[in-house]
Formats: C-alpha cells, sequence, structure tokens
C-alpha cells in the first residue's frame, strides 16, 4: 500500500473520531466552551507524545505505520498535537527559547490570523 493510502485511511478514521468527541462533548457539557476541542487536542498531544517517544526510542514501529498513525490519524484529529510535540522537541535539543517562541508565536498568529479571516470574508460579503 503506498505512504499516501496509509495517511489516507489514518486520516479518514481520525477525523471522524475529532467528530465524534466533538458530538459527545456538546451532548454532555453544553456548547457554551469549545470542549471537544479542547478534549481533541490535549489528547491529541498526549497520544502522539505517546506514539512517537514509544515508535522512536522503545519499539521500531514500521514506516507504515508511523504513517497511518501519526501522520494519518493523529494528523487529521489535531495538529496541535504535532505543534505541542514540535515545541517539546525544540526544549528536548536544548532551545528552550524556541520552543516556547514557537508555542507563543503561533498561538498569537493563529489569533491574529483567524480575526484576519473574519474580517475578509465580512469586507467581502461572503
Amino acid at each position: 500500500m503506498s505512504r499516501f493510502l496509509w495517511i489516507a485511511v489514518g486520516a479518514a478514521l481520525g477525523a471522524n473520531a475529532r467528530y465524534m468527541i466533538g458530538l459527545w462533548a456538546g451532548d454532555k457539557m453544553g456548547v457554551a466552551f469549545p470542549y471537544g476541542t479542547t478534549i481533541v487536542n490535549i489528547t491529541g498531544a498526549l497520544m502522539l507524545g505517546f506514539v512517537l517517544e514509544l515508535s522512536t526510542d522503545r519499539l521500531l514501529a514500521s514506516p507504515e505505520a508511523r504513517l497511518l498513525v501519526a501522520t494519518g490519524f493523529l494528523g487529521s484529529y489535531t495538529t496541535f498535537s504535532t505543534y505541542m510535540v514540535e515545541s517539546v522537541n525544540l526544549m528536548r535539543q536544548g532551545s528552550l527559547f524556541l520552543g516556547v517562541v514557537n508555542i507563543a508565536g503561533e498561538a498569537a498568529l493563529g489569533l491574529i490570523f483567524a480575526v484576519l479571516g473574519i474580517y475578509l470574508a465580512r469586507t467581502l460579503g461572503m
């Protein structure tokens, strides 16, 4: 099976898991706060950290398994997990500053660009 197919299968499963958790959280906890997204982001960061550490340092997982789980499933489930693990890796490599800059910078830029996207859509009358 090609790399892209492994990623696609994982992505389909991850997107559906994210959707189902969002529905469950909305039903159980309400929609006044984005509980589903919070649950997905936190559990995704936990799972990606676990999978990458286990598959690179403890068990030698096949490239296909890593593509299916890490890139496909967790990449579709949440990109927050990648953002957090990459920040931790910067810190582990001795660059606490770059790790913190990555966290703060992406959060700030993400917020700014979300507002910009909303502004552009409203300006264009969409």
